[in-house]
């Protein structure tokens, strides 16, 4: 089986585009196979976007997939964000998002930080939980190391899939908030 958080060059593709609008901003993005969320923004990202509140500063998109977050967090709140993934099909579909939607971001291929060098302000993500607790915690870890002084990570997190868990291990780096629970899903920032 392949994960969006591979690269299958042997995988069709496929490209849809869909239409969404997020707390009253249009957006228009590509989706293809092999990227998390192919047939449109899902529903735990959504919450999240619903009410993550960042300002200006240096910002980046961890696993951005095909770009809902930065391409959001661009056009919200007029920065250019870094975005991050492993998947070269995602990135792709990233880059001509952002076109689409006219905001600018910078792409980045990298297995999680391995070819980041770089201290942000604010990292968001919806994390691949599929790639395990031991990975994902490392995942997350890495970023809080990645914040400058004051920093805040972003994340949505299924209660089913170790919310409350994870808010409870990470209380340990930094101050853990609950910032708002949607339908199972848990918006959770930790402050460094």
């Amino acid at each position: 089986m392949s994960y969006y958080f591979t690269n299958d060059e042997n995988l069709k593709s496929e490209v849809r585009t869909n239409k969404v609008i997020i707390n009253g901003l249009p957006f228009t993005f590509y989706t293809d196979n092999g990227v998390f969320s192919k047939k449109g923004l899902d529903f735990g990202t959504r919450s999240l976007l619903e009410v993550v509140d960042i300002k200006p500063g240096k910002v980046l998109d961890l696993g951005c997939g095909y770009g809902p977050i930065g391409i959001y967090l661009a056009k919200k709140f007029n920065i250019v964000p870094d975005l991050v993934d492993i998947n070269k099909r995602s990135l792709n579909l990233a880059l001509k998002n952002a076109s689409l939607n006219k905001v600018e971001v910078n792409v980045i291929e990298s297995d999680g930080f391995a070819n980041i060098s770089c201290m942000y302000d604010y990292i968001v993500t919806n994390p691949p939980i599929r790639v395990g607790k031991e990975k994902l915690y490392s995942l997350l870890s890495d970023a809080i190391k990645h914040l400058n002084n004051n920093g805040s990570l972003w994340l949505v997190v299924s209660k089913d899939q170790g919310a409350k868990t994870l808010m409870k291990d990470f209380n340990k780096m930094g101050k853990v908030t609950l910032i708002n629970k949607n339908k199972g899903f848990y918006i959770i920032k930790i402050e460094k």
